[in-house]
């Protein structure tokens, strides 16, 4: 790395407590406008700089890290998920990736269990009722939902959000069940009255909710396929905070317009920006825009990893947050 401060660009806009935090510190291109990077736009970035600061909406592939320029040596991601970065390919690159964890737990876990509530309550429905001027007043059988205290949870996925998942859910009464590469420690399996199931396939068949808590990774894609999808129960919803790949999304619309699932909260969706239209139209689907970690005390706290990360390895020492591909 050179002596003087290091070139960092960022991707998209950042909270300007952490953007004031990178001009102190290095030299930094922002991006002002926060427009999403090109294909090109990463390319020209990673020419001129000595860091690159991507977010989610950046795919850096093989190809395009293959161009990148003599001065880069790090990525800084500004964000958890690293699916979008080739780990592998930087790696043997000799570039360094770095991640932004344990800062958005809490905040996804509260909107997880907002669409816990939301769904089965038809919360968002009535709200639209409610707006559309055509409410004429309560009566006994209007909007009837149904409750949460009592039903069974299915957990896919236990880390660290899921687990802070079932700490709320144990809160709303709710039966938790998990499905994990392996199961937790007792203590933490005691703490959250937690039952494991080794096979994925017999807790779907058995669960009133299904919560999404695990990467996207290529073991993990589509591990909610259509044929698993298959085995929930008619009254079952599914909720999505984690990745939308790991959700066949056209099997999911098929079941929810035939009224083979209740419903669905979904914060990730497979092929966004894009979202399936007829999602949307649906009144038992709550879809909302990768808003599960947006809180502002959570996203200055990922930019405080990000430039901790950043000053830590240009001053000659290992960041505390690398990610290697064995990792992954």
């Amino acid at each position: 790395m050179p002596t003087s401060k290091p070139l960092v660009v960022v991707t998209r806009k950042l909270p300007e407590a952490i953007e004031t935090r990178m001009a102190e510190l290095f030299r930094v291109k922002l991006n002002l406008e926060d427009r999403p990077f090109s294909r090109e736009d990463l390319v020209a970035a990673m020419a001129e700089a000595d860091v690159l600061v991507p977010t989610v909406t950046d795919h850096l592939d093989a190809a395009v890290l293959a161009q990148a320029g003599p001065n880069l040596r790090l990525i800084a991601n500004y964000g958890t998920g690293v699916d979008h970065i080739d780990v592998a390919t930087a790696h043997q690159r000799g570039l360094t990736v770095t991640n932004t964890p344990d800062v958005l737990t809490e905040d996804t876990a509260d909107m997880t269990m907002a669409l816990i509530l939301a769904v089965p309550r038809r919360l968002v429905e009535g709200e639209r009722l409610l707006h559309s001027g055509n409410w004429s007043g309560w009566s006994p059988t209007h909007m009837l939902g149904h409750r949460i205290w009592g039903k069974r949870l299915g957990i896919v996925g236990m880390g660290r959000i899921g687990q802070a998942v079932a700490r709320r859910a144990r809160g709303f009464g709710m039966a938790v069940h998990y499905h994990n590469r392996r199961p937790l420690h007792p203590d933490i399996e005691s703490e959250l009255e937690a039952t494991y199931w080794d096979s994925l396939d017999q807790m779907l068949a058995r669960m009133d909710v299904i919560s999404v808590h695990c990467p996207h990774t290529p073991a993990t894609y589509h591990l909610l396929s259509a044929r698993r999808l298959k085995l929930l129960q008619p009254h079952a919803y599914v909720v999505n905070t984690a990745r939308g790949e790991v959700i066949d999304e056209a099997a999911l619309v098929r079941m929810l317009s035939a009224g083979e699932l209740a419903g669905a909260g979904l914060d990730v969706f497979e092929h966004a920006p894009s979202v399936n239209p007829k999602l949307l139209a649906m009144d038992n689907v709550v879809a909302i825009p990768h808003m599960g970690s947006a809180t502002i005390e959570g996203r200055i706290d990922m930019g405080e990893k990000v430039v901790i990360n950043i000053k830590t390895f240009t001053d000659g020492h290992r960041p505390p947050d690398r990610v290697l591909p064995n990792l992954m």
